[in-house]
């Protein structure tokens, strides 16, 4: 019965976080602009995300998990934009049967972004 999944990881700052994901290239999900609340979306998947001005970056572990069909064309995408990549998440081939690579946006949420070797 579920259908989607859409996490909610916390921002410091609004425009800042807005401007990395777009820089990714997400785009603002749904019409509505609230002050303390931000939607984003890219292909299939949305990440929602919720003011905490207050947060120490170093202490922040959100971490959301992307599957994706193409993981070498979005890593491609990425080095394309001068997207850093995490230093401990360079893209390769995980004992675990993913492809997969790893960024941390402005507020140290970890994006890891994985293909499955076996059902590609």
């Amino acid at each position: 019965m579920l259908t989607a999944i859409h996490p909610k990881l916390p921002m410091r700052n609004k425009t800042t976080t807005l401007n990395f994901y777009l820089h990714l290239g997400f785009t603002i999900f749904g019409s509505a602009d609230y002050e303390d609340y931000l939607m984003l979306e890219r292909d299939s998947i949305q990440i929602h995300f919720f003011l905490f001005s207050e947060l120490n970056p170093s202490e922040n572990y959100g971490q959301v998990y992307i599957r994706t069909h193409d993981i070498d064309g979005l890593h491609q995408s990425f080095f394309e934009r001068n997207v850093a990549i995490h230093p401990n998440g360079n893209l390769q081939t995980k004992p675990w049967g993913q492809r997969e690579f790893s960024i941390l946006d402005p507020d140290n949420n970890l994006l890891t972004f994985g293909q499955s070797l076996y059902n590609s």
